[in-house]
C-alpha cells in the first residue's frame, strides 16, 4: 500500500477518531488516504484553532487529539499550541507535510526546519524518511505523548515518502503501568503528616484523573484533612465539600493563603512548577511533601522534603490506608473557609451594568449542572472564575494557567461540546483573545454546535491594565475599538446577542443556553474593583482569625 494508507492505518489503530486541521499540497496523499478511513476530518480556519481543539480533546479523554497541517507557515502556525500542550500537560500529536525530501522541485520556497523548530515545545519530534518506519514512529509518538507528563509531538510526512510503496504493517498498541512509590516514601508522608500541626492538602492539575479524584476525596473523608487547589485542579474533589477552602488564583496575598502561611506542611499533589505557583516556599518556613509522577523540578519557591514519585492514585490510596483518622484541630482551617466564603461571594447578587466577574460567575454557577463545561480564554476573568466559580467536577472550568495563552477559548470549548453533547458548554472571553481565533465561529456553525460564546467587553487588554495599575504606571497602550460583535456573529451564522442590562443579559443566557446553533453574547464587562480587590488583598493582621 501508499505510505500515506500506512500512515493512516496507524493512527486508525491508535484509536484515533479526528483530525482537527487544514491540509495543503503536500497532504494530498494523506488526504487521499484519509477520505474512505473511519476518521473524521473536522476542517478548521486556523491551523492554531486546530491545535487548540487537538489538545482540548487530549485533555478531556487523556488520549492524544490530533490535528493536521500543511508545511512552512501552517506548520508554524502550530507551535502555540503545541506550548499549550506542552505546559498544560495535555497529549497531542502534530501531523505537517513537506516537499519532496529525494529531490528538490522548488529549491528552498516554504521551507522551514519544522521538526527542530518543534523540539523544545514537545516531547517527540521526527520525519518519515522512509515508509517502512512509520508504524513505529505512530506508536512512539502516540505512547510518548500520553506517558506522563502528558504533551505535544509532530510527525512530519514528505510528500514523496507519502506516496510510496510499503509492505509494513501497523503495531500493536501495547499499554503499561506506572509504576508505585516506594514504601518508604509513603510511609515518611504519613509520619510527617501526623508529625504536623497543621498539615495542609494541594490538589493541582497532575491530580485530575478518574482514580486519582476518587483516591484524594476518600483522602479528606476518612482523614479529616483541609484541600485547597490550583486553577487547573479545580473540581478534582468537589468544592462543595465541607472542607474545600478555596482556589489558589494568586500565588500569594489572597485570603486563602492565610491557611497556607499558618499551615506547617503542604501535601502537594498533582502540582508541578510549570503551573503558576499556589504559594511560595521561602527557606526554613514550612515542609512540603511532593506526590506526582515524577520527582519536583527544584527552583527558588519550590524545593519539597520529600518526594512521593509513582502512580499518583496509587499513592494517596496507600497514604490514605496508613494514615487513618487525624486527630490535629482545624478549627482554624474552618474559621478561613467561611473568612474566604464570605469575600468571594460579597458581589454575586449585585445587579449593576456593565456586569462584575464575581456577578457574571455567579449567574453562569446558577444555570448551570454539575456536568456542564465552562472554558475559558486567558485574561483578567480567570482569576476571578478560578476564586468564585466552584467546581463539582473534573474538567468543568478548562483554563489554561500554564502557557496562558490568549486565543484558545472558543476552540477549546468547540472540542468540548464535540465531545460531550449533551452537556452545555459557555465560552468565556475577553474582547481581545476573541478575536485572535474568532474566525473559529464558522467551524462551530458548520459542525452545528449548540455553544454559547460570551464576549467580555471592555475595548482593553484588561489583564495587563490591571497590572500597569498594580505597579504604578499612567495607562497607555492597552485601549482599542471593537466591531459590532453581534453583526460579525450573524454574518458567519452564528446568533448575536447584545446585553443592555443585567436583567437583559440574565434573559439572553436562559434563551441562548436552551437553545439551537451558536449564541455569540456581547457583554459590557465592569473592572473598575480588579485593583481594589486583587492588588489589595491581605493585611498580615487579617490572617489573626
Amino acid at each position: 500500500m501508499k505510505t500515506s494508507d500506512l500512515f493512516v492505518k496507524a493512527l486508525e489503530n491508535e484509536g484515533v477518531k479526528y483530525i482537527f486541521g487544514i491540509p495543503g499540497e503536500e497532504n494530498l496523499d494523506f488526504l487521499d488516504s484519509l477520505r474512505d478511513s473511519s476518521i473524521e476530518l473536522i476542517l478548521t480556519r486556523h491551523e492554531q484553532g486546530a491545535g487548540f481543539m487537538a489538545a482540548t480533546y487530549g485533555r478531556l479523554t487523556g488520549e492524544p487529539g490530533v490535528c493536521l497541517s500543511t508545511l512552512g507557515p501552517g506548520a508554524t502556525n502550530f507551535v502555540t499550541a503545541a506550548a499549550y500542550a506542552q505546559l498544560g500537560g495535555m497529549p497531542m500529536i502534530m501531523l505537517g507535510g513537506q516537499k519532496p525530501i529525494r529531490k528538490s522541485k522548488q529549491g528552498r520556497f516554504q521551507i522551514v526546519d519544522v521538526v527542530n523548530l518543534m523540539k523544545p515545545v514537545t516531547k517527540y519530534s521526527k520525519q518519515v524518511v522512509d515508509g517502512n518506519n512509520v508504524p513505529s514512529m505512530i506508536r512512539e509518538a502516540f505512547r510518548v505523548a500520553m506517558d506522563e507528563r502528558p504533551g505535544a509531538a509532530y510527525i512530519e510526512l514528505p510528500e514523496d515518502v507519502a506516496e510510496e510503496q510499503t509492505d509494513a504493517t501497523v503495531f500493536d498498541v501495547v499499554g503499561h503501568r506506572r509504576p508505585d512509590a516506594s514504601q518508604e516514601s509513603v510511609a515518611q508522608a504519613v509520619e510527617m503528616i501526623r508529625a504536623a500541626n497543621l498539615p495542609l492538602l494541594l490538589v493541582g492539575a497532575g491530580a485530575n484523573r478518574k482514580r486519582t479524584c476518587e483516591s484524594l476525596k476518600q483522602l479528606v473523608d476518612n482523614s479529616g484533612l483541609f484541600f485547597f487547589d490550583t486553577q487547573m485542579g479545580k473540581g478534582v474533589i468537589d468544592e462543595r465539600h465541607e472542607r474545600y477552602i478555596g482556589t489558589a488564583a494568586l500565588s500569594d496575598n489572597d485570603y486563602l493563603h492565610c491557611a497556607i502561611e499558618k499551615a506547617d506542611l503542604i501535601i502537594n499533589v498533582g502540582h508541578d512548577v510549570i503551573e503558576k505557583p499556589p504559594f511560595f516556599m521561602h527557606k526554613g518556613g514550612k515542609q512540603v511533601i511532593h506526590v506526582n509522577f515524577e520527582a519536583a523540578n527544584i527552583d527558588d519557591v519550590y524545593f519539597p522534603q520529600l518526594n512521593v514519585v509513582g502512580d499518583i492514585a496509587n499513592s494517596i490510596e496507600r497514604i490514605a490506608e496508613q494514615l487513618g483518622k487525624l486527630d490535629q484541630d482545624f478549627s482554624f482551617f474552618e474559621r478561613v473557609r467561611d473568612d474566604v466564603n464570605s469575600h468571594v461571594t460579597k458581589y454575586f447578587s449585585d445587579t449593576r451594568f456593565p456586569v462584575l466577574p464575581q456577578a457574571l460567575v455567579s449567574v453562569l454557577r446558577d444555570k448551570l449542572d454539575a456536568e456542564d463545561i465552562v472554558t475559558l480564554d486567558n485574561g483578567i476573568y480567570k482569576l476571578w472564575f478560578a476564586r468564585n466559580y466552584e467546581c463539582y467536577r473534573p474538567n468543568t472550568l478548562l483554563l489554561d494557567n500554564a502557557l496562558a495563552t490568549m486565543g484558545a477559548g472558543l476552540p477549546s470549548a468547540m472540542a468540548a461540546k464535540q465531545l460531550h453533547p449533551d452537556c452545555k458548554v459557555v465560552s468565556v472571553n475577553g474582547d481581545g483573545g476573541f478575536l485572535m481565533n474568532s474566525q473559529e465561529l464558522e467551524t462551530a456553525v458548520r459542525m452545528n454546535l449548540d455553544l454559547v460564546v460570551i464576549i467580555l467587553n471592555d475595548s482593553a487588554y484588561g489583564m495587563i491594565k490591571w497590572k500597569q495599575e498594580g505597579v504604578g504606571f499612567d495607562n497607555f497602550g492597552l485601549d482599542f475599538t471593537n466591531p459590532d460583535f453581534v453583526q460579525y456573529a450573524n454574518s458567519f451564522g452564528a446568533i448575536g446577542h447584545r446585553a443592555e442590562s443585567y436583567d437583559n443579559f440574565v434573559e439572553i443566557l436562559n434563551t441562548a443556553l436552551n437553545g439551537k446553533g451558536v449564541h455569540v453574547i456581547d457583554l459590557p464587562i465592569d473592572y473598575s474593583m480588579n485593583h481594589s480587590i486583587l492588588n489589595i488583598l491581605l493585611k498580615e493582621s487579617a490572617c489573626i482569625i
